[in-house]
């Protein structure tokens, strides 16, 4: 691996980049941030994680054997179709080690549960389930992306890798009802009303589109497992087995056999097994938010359970991770989100964060205006909790950038606002997301753009400088999770500071810098006579008089104590 990086750093040396008519040189060397790695044990911090964020069926595709199955053969609409992308082409790429040369700590993936077998059209061309969020069985994965042991094969590499991995679970609502998919018994789901999103009970008792059954999270009645689910256990050869685990499962929590429990009890299962580190939950504003208290005590419970099953893989004490999708929270609402006639903290319900949907919208103002907001909000308001912020996402019809056109910028804003970061996969790439003639959302899902990786030159220049970014901010916890301070305003510096128990993190970053020789404030911060190390321009640098000198034409500077 060490060979590999070297080689890569050599043949990427001297790239240059361009934003907004800026052209700093990036000279790589990654092989310093992935020994560093080894070298220094930096703690990991689920408020400065690096997420990165992918379309299982769109990233890479491991084992093309895998790529039919329940005879999913009719035409799509564009880009509404399986692909071929699975778990075990996640795997690889860990493998090869794409996700720690972009400092990433944690990948979150769609969906993986076996998904309804036909298509439909729900208004935007014909469809399959290839995004993962139409289950038919939640105890069974798709073969489309893989086998269990694909999976704890996928968790086991991460492991080793010093990469957490999160679930993508749905409990609020089963697939759609197609000619092969029954709808679910009438005590499990409600099939109308369509929700209206004027209050609560118009947000969570309804169904989020036509054909789009939802769970009876609310209720406490109990109810008999489908037929149609048990003929097919039955017939797989596994009915006695899941039975037998959901009577135990029943006896040990005194839980009702309600319909939430019996998929919180399908869903820990994972964790219990394979040692997820934690769910990112879909639609969790439009179930009942107890759901989600009790889905993170049991999914806690089985992390614990598996932690002492094998001592020998666990990471480290980081407990059981959970963050929610409320659709249109924004960090600015604090705790609760408002439904208009009521309010939520889901921050009290089993969440350790919540997506962050204004991150996208505060880009368009300056460094220090962000990043004072985000240190304020996250050191008072939302104290010992977190966001998770992104630029870019599967269903985000309005991206920072859409066009691709600013992407160091993006980079820049994205890694170094305070709170978790998500990474969208492509955006490290400029992949694009104008795709022609699709309708909705899929053109934000294309196939990954790896041929362009590899042939086009400015796509790996933007991706050296994201893989600059992401490994300092994995590197130091103080990038996301640690205090801001503004120490010069032009050009513009600051320094982020992260202290837990005997652990101390201090960091000095420098923003819009001119080219050639340039000055950096750092006085008060670090003391005349200080080695930092600018890992960006790779330049090791003395603090002369409060002040550091650089001369380079990056427009950047990553400060950190020289080794």
């Amino acid at each position: 691996m060490k060979k590999l990086l070297i080689a890569i750093a050599v043949s990427a040396l001297f790239l240059t980049c361009k934003e907004e008519k800026k052209e700093p040189q990036i000279p790589v060397s990654t092989a310093k941030d992935s020994t560093q790695i080894v070298q220094k044990k930096v703690p990991f911090v689920w408020q400065g994680a690096n997420i990165y964020f992918l379309l299982t069926d769109r990233f890479n595709n491991g084992n093309p054997e895998n790529d039919l199955n329940f005879d999913r053969t009719n035409e799509t609409a564009p880009l509404r179709g399986f692909m071929g992308g699975d778990i075990q082409g996640i795997t690889e790429k860990i493998e090869e080690g794409y996700f720690s040369k972009l400092g990433v700590n944690a990948i979150w993936f769609t969906p993986v549960v076996e998904q309804i077998h036909g298509d439909t059209d729900e208004g935007t061309g014909n469809t399959y389930a290839y995004h993962g969020y139409w289950a038919k069985d939640w105890t069974a994965l798709d073969p489309n992306f893989g086998t269990k042991k694909d999976l704890e094969n996928l968790v086991k590499t991460a492991h080793k890798n010093d990469i957490r991995i999160l679930m993508d679970v749905v409990v609020n609502h089963t697939g759609p009802v197609t000619e092969q998919d029954l709808v679910w018994p009438e005590d499990w789901v409600r099939t109308t009303p369509v929700c209206e999103y004027i209050n609560y009970e118009t947000t969570t008792s309804c169904t989020l589109v036509t054909n789009l059954p939802d769970i009876y999270t609310e209720s406490d009645e109990v109810v008999e497992l489908p037929d149609a689910l048990l003929a097919k256990w039955k017939e797989e050869g596994r009915l006695s087995n899941e039975l037998d685990e959901l009577q135990l499962f029943f006896q040990r929590t005194g839980y009702p056999r309600a319909p939430r429990f019996y998929i919180i009890k399908w869903l820990t299962d994972y964790v219990n097994d394979l040692g997820i580190d934690g769910f990112r939950v879909d639609t969790a504003k439009h179930a009942d938010e107890k759901t989600w208290l009790e889905l993170y005590t049991e999914a806690s419970n089985a992390f614990e359970t598996w932690k002492k099953k094998h001592p020998e893989e666990v990471l480290d004490n980081s407990p059981f991770y959970m963050v929610g999708e409320a659709y249109g929270y924004e960090i600015s609402m604090g705790r609760k989100f408002d439904f208009g006639d009521k309010k939520v903290d889901y921050f009290e319900h089993g969440f350790e964060s919540l997506i962050n949907f204004e991150l996208k919208n505060d880009a368009k103002k300056t460094y220090e205006t962000i990043f004072k907001k985000y240190n304020r909000i996250l050191s008072t308001k939302l104290k010992n909790k977190g966001v998770l912020n992104y630029m870019t996402s599967h269903d985000d019809s309005e991206p920072f950038d859409k066009d691709r056109e600013r992407p160091y910028y993006m980079a820049n804003v994205l890694f170094l606002t305070p709170g978790t970061s998500q990474i969208y996969y492509g955006d490290e790439s400029a992949r694009d997301l104008t795709i022609e003639n699709t309708e909705g959302d899929a053109t934000l899902r294309s196939f990954m753009n790896w041929q362009e990786i590899d042939s086009l030159q400015e796509t790996k220049n933007i991706l050296t400088h994201w893989q600059k970014l992401g490994s300092f901010r994995r590197n130091h916890p103080a990038i996301g999770a640690g205090r801001h301070k503004r120490l010069g305003k032009k050009p513009y510096v600051f320094s982020r500071t992260y202290v837990s128990g005997d652990y101390k993190d201090k960091v000095v970053v420098g923003l819009d810098l001119p080219k050639g020789k340039k000055s950096l404030w750092v006085k008060g911060f670090f003391g005349d006579g200080t080695q930092l190390f600018d890992t960006y321009s790779e330049t090791h640098v003395e603090v002369k008089n409060g002040k550091v000198i650089l001369e380079n034409d990056n427009n950047i500077a990553l400060l950190e104590l020289a080794d």
